[in-house]
């Protein structure tokens, strides 16, 4: 069973995950690293290069590979629920939690991050309210679980998702060593 995380760009998808898999003592994935490493490029390159349209299509064939393998944590990109046969297929096969975050609290985390290519906008904050509109309720759609991450540590959430998961009898096993 794979730990799925979803939520807007900066929501804390990677920080959150390495520490949960860490702590369930499993391996963390992250879904943007596979997808450079299949383009041979960034993101941001691809995007500039290819369009949206075509890389929702790649993002979209990773993900169906990397929930179809061993348990794992696996921390999606902000805009892997905008398809809904990705979110089918993700609320399907795995635990999902969303990341809920404020657009004001993601702005104050990563407004100095160049590397985010939906947020290289005039007005990023207003970007992020943009997204978390059309967003949010693809997220819950796609959620078993969603994470209020307002201000909380990062062990704090981790214990968060922790808690949730083992009171709905859904922690996942360590892989036999």
């Amino acid at each position: 069973m794979t730990i799925v995380l979803v939520g807007l760009p900066g929501s804390g998808k990677s920080t959150v995950g390495r520490q949960l898999a860490r702590r369930l003592a499993i391996p963390f994935v992250d879904s943007d690293q596979v997808i450079e490493q299949r383009l041979g490029c960034s993101i941001r390159e691809f995007f500039e290069r290819e369009g949206e349209a075509r890389f929702r299509d790649i993002e979209q064939d990773t993900l169906d590979d990397l929930t179809r393998g061993p348990t794992v944590v696996l921390s999606t990109g902000g805009g892997s629920c905008m398809r809904e046969a990705t979110r089918a297929f993700l609320h399907e096969r795995g635990q999902v939690i969303y990341l809920r975050s404020t657009p004001e609290d993601i702005y104050r985390r990563i407004k100095h991050d160049r590397g985010r290519p939906l947020l290289l906008v005039a007005d990023p904050l207003q970007r992020l309210r943009d997204l978390h509109e059309a967003r949010d309720p693809q997220y819950r759609e796609c959620a078993h679980y969603v994470v209020e991450t307002g201000r909380p540590s990062v062990a704090t959430l981790v214990n968060m998702i922790v808690m949730q998961l083992e009171l709905a009898g859904n922690l996942p096993r360590p892989a036999p060593r």
